[in-house]
């Protein structure tokens, strides 16, 4: 029993130091551990920390990450991903086409402007045509006929 006892007063040592930064904590932890035995781990698995330090270390470094990359203002191409500036057109490296110029005064537009920004000139819907799906299908020929 003794060995069970000191064995579960060990496993919580170990645990607290996974778990808890501050030393007096882990020691105050694994004197829980020891001093109502065996019910002091108990009491311990209720109040120890949800996550290991590592975890917590790792999300954070996760979390920068992604404000970083969310900070990050400078646009790439959708293709290569190549930096690209706001103005241009075309990305320079793979000639993947960006955004659509003005007919008029040839300035970049963004895909949901209906009008230039910078000369008033109605920009055409840029999406395909879709076929009209109401209107009957062309026939088919039988695998039978033969073309002339």
């Amino acid at each position: 029993m003794v060995v069970f006892w000191l064995s579960t007063a060990y496993w919580v040592f170990k645990d607290a130091r996974r778990r808890i930064e501050d030393p007096w904590l882990i020691a105050l932890a694994t004197l829980l551990g020891l001093v109502p035995p065996f019910v002091g781990p108990l009491i311990y698995l209720f109040l120890r920390p949800p996550e290991f330090l590592t975890d917590a270390r790792e999300r954070e470094l996760e979390i920068r990450a992604m404000e970083e990359q969310l900070a990050d203002t400078s646009q790439r191409c959708p293709v290569c991903r190549a930096r690209v500036d706001p103005s241009f057109l075309i990305c320079p490296v793979c000639t993947t086409r960006l955004k659509q110029s003005c007919s008029s005064c040839g300035q970049a537009l963004d895909a949901l402007w209906q009008v230039c920004p910078y000369c008033a000139t109605p920009v055409p819907p840029s999406l395909p045509v879709l076929e009209d799906v109401s209107a009957p299908p062309p026939p088919r020929r039988s695998t039978g006929e033969r073309s002339n």
